[in-house]
C-alpha cells in the first residue's frame, strides 16, 4: 500500500520556535530518511517552495488566466511531502509519527492513501 504523508507549514507557528526548536525538526528528517530508506519503505520525498514563489492557472472560456500565490489564502500551505510504501495503513501512521514536525504544537502530519498512480515510465 502507498500513502503520502504530507506536512503542512504554518509560518506563524514556525517563526514562533526558538532557533534550536527549528534546527532539531530539520535536522529529524534526515534521520527519518535514513529509517524509512534502510526499511525500503520510502519512495520519495520533496520540500516545496514557499507559496509566495506559486502560481494558480484557471482557464476560462478557453483563455487562460494566471495568478501569482497560493490557490487559497490560508494559514497553513502544504509544505512537502513523503511517499512510502508500507503493509497498512497503521504502519503509515506509525511513520507519520516519526516524521518530526508531527512533534510540533500546532502541525501535524495528514496521512492518505494513494489510491491511483501513474508515471511517465510506462
Amino acid at each position: 500500500m502507498k500513502f503520502l504523508l504530507i506536512m503542512h507549514n504554518n509560518p506563524q507557528i514556525w517563526e514562533a520556535l526558538t532557533d534550536e526548536e527549528r534546527q532539531k525538526v530539520m535536522s529529524g528528517h534526515g534521520a527519518f530518511i535514513e529509517t524509512v530508506t534502510k526499511s525500503g519503505e520510502m519512495i520519495s520525498t520533496a520540500v516545496l517552495a514557499d507559496p509566495s514563489q506559486s502560481a494558480v492557472v484557471r482557464v476560462r472560456g478557453g483563455v487562460p488566466a494566471v495568478t501569482d500565490g497560493p490557490y487559497l489564502e490560508a494559514k497553513e500551505y502544504l509544505g512537502g511531502y513523503y511517499m512510502v510504501e508500507c503493509d497498512s495503513r497503521e504502519r503509515a501512521l506509525e511513520l507519520a509519527a516519526l516524521i518530526p514536525d508531527a512533534g510540533v504544537e500546532g502541525l501535524g502530519i495528514e496521512v492518505r492513501q494513494i489510491v491511483f498512480e501513474d508515471t511517465a515510465d510506462r
